[in-house]
């Protein structure tokens, strides 16, 4: 049986072959490219000012729907809802960093720390509820297992 032949570089993206870690970054492009069109689109195109209640709700949506990934993943599976939405926040943080050299005034309310803590509080928050549901749920299976006398 021949050995399988892989590409110069190939160990490079073995971090890729965990599923938490691929989502995490995934999602975290997602969030990233959504806040990014959002903040070019709120500063510098004029012509949709007046239409700012709207271009904010469906970024915010967009946002959301991006951010509940992981959780609608690893909903039984705490330690890699962790992972997956620790990663996700964390390239959203950076690339909120990042924007703000571009728009100088973008952290004069939040800084990038406090984007960071933010969403890991909320990812902490659901996977500490994800782990409670999982202890209740394999009591409630142990004990329908077991006949009662």
């Amino acid at each position: 049986m021949p050995e399988s032949v892989h590409l110069p570089g190939y160990r490079w993206l073995m971090f890729l072959r965990n599923v938490p870690v691929r989502v995490g970054i995934y999602t975290g492009i997602c969030l990233s490219l959504v806040f990014a069109m959002w903040l070019v689109l709120a500063n510098r195109v004029p012509l949709l000012e007046r239409l700012a209640l709207g271009r904010n709700i469906i970024a915010v949506v967009g946002l959301v729907l991006f951010a509940s990934l992981p959780i609608l993943r690893f909903y039984r599976s705490p330690g890699d809802l962790m992972v997956s939405g620790l990663l996700a926040w964390t390239l959203l943080s950076i690339t909120y960093r990042l924007l703000c050299m571009v728009f100088v005034l973008l952290d004069e309310k939040y800084s990038a720390f406090h984007v960071f803590v933010l969403g890991a509080v909320v990812y902490l928050i659901f996977a500490t509820l994800s782990w409670i549901g999982m202890i209740i749920w394999k009591v409630r299976s142990a004990d329908i297992s077991h006949p009662h006398h």
